[in-house]
């Protein structure tokens, strides 16, 4: 009964409208109060206890990190030294917005931002050499979704928090499907170019390759401190995330000087709302999800599952598409912290390696940024192009299919997401 009033109560409060967090917070108090002993002054403490995780420090210092490389010209050095490695070939301008949108994932950690800090340099470029439309809108949505699977990814700090694994191996295991998805995405991005007759042209010289990338380098090295420092051993993804930031400050302040010290408060300011937001959904998450483990319902499904004889493949292929319907309604984090404490025993019992689990739901959460009716990356590229949104979804479809085709291939081959985190911490 406690259970079919809170997923009623939520559900009933998400048809009318009303924002993710509250929805989830208000159902749960209720619930709560309804069915338990818990009295009203525990359930707001417990929001807060619950969020008292040190890994969870890493996000507010990565948002800054991507906030203050995003306003500067950071953005534009990435793009223009992707233009000078891809940019010649036929799709080269679209072809550089992803190989751009790859490198600034890495960056930045975040969707939305790395669509914002590409797509409005890109946009227009792309459409002033002569491309379809189409293609400027398609690549820059789907591309920017790498944001959250592309270390260090903001989802995956959340779910590491939430399945209780580490957050350094997920970071290893979102680089090569990351970088898988990119290029799949480049493949579609120029055999549609040739067919539309577009020819390769002559590359730049090495000198100005050479001088791009020394142009980009600062930004490009914020991700071997973040990532060679995680890997060697030099401090935590929480540590790693304010180093970030006070790189990024640095960079951008005193060698880049493209952000005046006059700008950080408006630049912090925006990261603490982005921040505050966030953590207001993980907080009500996890009472939501903290009420349905004292209700032993993650045990429940287990056994009822492995009752029925489910296997790995059915099992796997069951979770996508409960993922892929989620994340077309939900923010990532709440669907995490909803889902995971529910659906990794059943994955767990099933020998299926939890890193791996991780790596498959951040790829869906990455489908839910671009699919109807509530996908993030929609909004924020229809509102930088002016289209509408069912234009941006027809045009994001190729590559929105072609992430659905990874997908596919990291849910059965585990190794293309477990290869390089058992390659750096064994096994």
């Amino acid at each position: 009964m406690s259970i079919a009033v809170l997923f009623g109560l939520f559900l009933f409060l998400a048809i009318l409208g009303t924002p993710i967090a509250i929805s989830l917070g208000a159902s749960t108090f209720i619930t709560l109060l309804l069915f338990t002993d818990i009295s009203p002054i525990e359930v707001s403490a417990m929001m807060f206890t619950k969020i008292e995780h040190y890994s969870l420090m890493a996000i507010p210092m990565f948002i800054l990190a991507g906030n203050l490389l995003s306003k500067g010209s950071a953005a534009s050095r990435i793009i223009e030294f992707a233009k000078s490695i891809v940019g010649h070939l036929p799709g080269g301008l679209p072809i550089s917005a992803i190989f751009a949108s790859i490198i600034f994932a890495a960056v930045s950690g975040s969707s939305p931002a790395t669509v914002v800090a590409i797509g409005s340099i890109m946009f227009g470029a792309i459409m002033q050499a002569g491309y379809p439309k189409k293609y400027a809108v398609g690549t820059i949505a789907t591309a920017g979704s790498l944001g959250i699977l592309i270390p260090p990814s903001i989802v995956l700090i959340v779910y590491g928090v939430t399945a209780e694994v580490s957050i350094g191996k997920l970071f290893m295991a979102g680089v090569v499907p990351g970088i898988m998805l990119g290029i799949m995405m480049m493949v579609v991005t120029y055999v549609g170019a040739v067919r539309l007759g577009f020819k390769r042209e002559e590359p730049q010289p090495f000198k100005i390759r050479l001088k791009k990338m020394k142009d980009a380098s600062w930004g490009l090295m914020t991700i071997v401190i973040v990532i060679g420092g995680i890997y060697g051993g030099i401090f935590t993804p929480t540590e790693a995330a304010a180093v970030a930031a006070v790189w990024a400050f640095f960079i951008s302040v005193f060698i880049y000087k493209d952000i005046k010290l006059k700008d950080i408060f408006n630049v912090s300011l925006e990261s603490a709302k982005t921040t505050a937001m966030i953590m207001f959904i993980i907080a009500n998450a996890m009472i939501f999800a903290h009420f349905l483990t004292i209700e032993n319902i993650p045990q429940m499904i287990t056994q009822s599952l492995i009752s029925a004889n489910v296997d790995k493949i059915m099992f796997l292929l069951l979770v996508n598409i409960i993922l892929i319907i989620a994340g077309s309604f939900m923010e990532p984090s709440a669907i995490i912290m909803i889902l995971v404490p529910l659906l990794l025993p059943v994955a767990v019992a099933l020998g299926i390696d939890p890193i791996h689990f991780g790596i498959i739901i951040t790829i869906n959460m990455e489908l839910g940024m671009v699919s109807p009716p509530v996908g993030l990356n929609l909004f924020v590229t229809s509102g930088l192009t002016g289209m509408s949104i069912k234009d941006v979804i027809v045009a994001a479809f190729p590559w929105t299919m072609t992430i659905l085709v990874g997908l596919l291939l990291v849910t059965y081959i585990p190794e293309i997401a477990l290869w390089l985190p058992n390659l750096m911490y064994g096994s």
